[in-house]
């Protein structure tokens, strides 16, 4: 995939400043990635642009979170299973066409490292870790030391974040909160803004209004009408977990209410 390098003008900004679709006649608009709202909005819109340290993609289920991180990944010559562009494996199928279709904008900078955190197919990136340290010892020192199957799911998302993300570098995550208690996600949210404030870039599809929380993140709220730029506390993450731990009783009350 083509890379669009930006003027001097990009100097000191992210590694990539935007996700540009590109159109072609071939493509069929009623056919799957091109339905799914974030896709659908990226089409229409023709690009869409990155902050230079943390942006969110939030968003119902359905939305294209995923897609579109997953495309960026794959766009950006990364494993569609995850990890790095050393990881040339694969078990199945599974990402969209998307990414044949979008450029990345980049800027001047170029990242010292690079990583694909895709939640539902960690454990096959695992496995490919122990693969690799087989045939170059000493591989699982980024890791934390050991293998990530000897871990917990989120114990094994934590050392990856501590150990194998460093600054400067290039990080496209996929849910990452899914593996994470409510303590492992503050965790990570900090490792996140300490890199971030060492010139990382981070792309995230996220759920999770703990991380969302992360100063000074640009949130892009995805729906059937498009993208939304909106503030942490405008966020549909934020607001029902909010009501929902004002009140929990009256929020139940309501929700399981039997049908009139």
């Amino acid at each position: 995939m083509v890379f669009v390098a930006l003027d001097e003008r990009a100097a000191g900004g992210g590694f990539i400043r935007a996700v540009r679709f590109e159109r072609s006649d071939e493509l069929d608009p009623g056919e799957y990635p091109f339905t799914v709202p974030a896709v659908r909005a990226l089409c229409g819109q023709g690009e869409l642009e990155l902050d230079a340290g943390v942006t969110f993609f939030a968003g119902d289920n359905g939305s294209g979170k995923s897609t579109l991180v997953e495309a960026i990944a794959l766009a950006a010559g990364l494993n569609a299973e995850g990890g790095s562009r050393s990881f040339a494996f694969a078990t199945r199928a599974s990402e969209s066409a998307l990414g044949d279709h979008i450029t990345l904008v980049r800027g001047a900078r170029r990242p010292a490292t690079e990583f694909f955190l895709r939640a539902e197919s960690f454990y096959n990136v695992a496995t490919q870790i122990e693969m690799l340290e087989r045939v170059d010892p000493g591989l699982l020192a980024s890791y934390g030391g050991r293998s990530l199957h000897e871990r917990s799911h989120g114990e094994s998302f934590l050392s990856l974040a501590l150990h194998r993300f460093g600054p400067h570098g290039l990080y496209l995550l996929d849910e990452p909160e899914s593996a994470l208690s409510v303590p492992g996600c503050l965790a990570f949210l900090r490792r996140m803004h300490e890199l971030a404030n060492a010139g990382s870039q981070f792309v995230v599809a996220t759920h999770s209004p703990i991380l969302m929380a992360l100063p000074g993140a640009a949130i892009v709220e995805i729906d059937e009408g498009g993208f939304h730029p909106v503030p942490y506390e405008q966020t549909q993450a934020y607001q029902l977990t909010s009501a929902f731990l004002a009140s929990p009783e009256r929020f139940l009350r309501h929700l399981l209410a039997d049908e009139p």
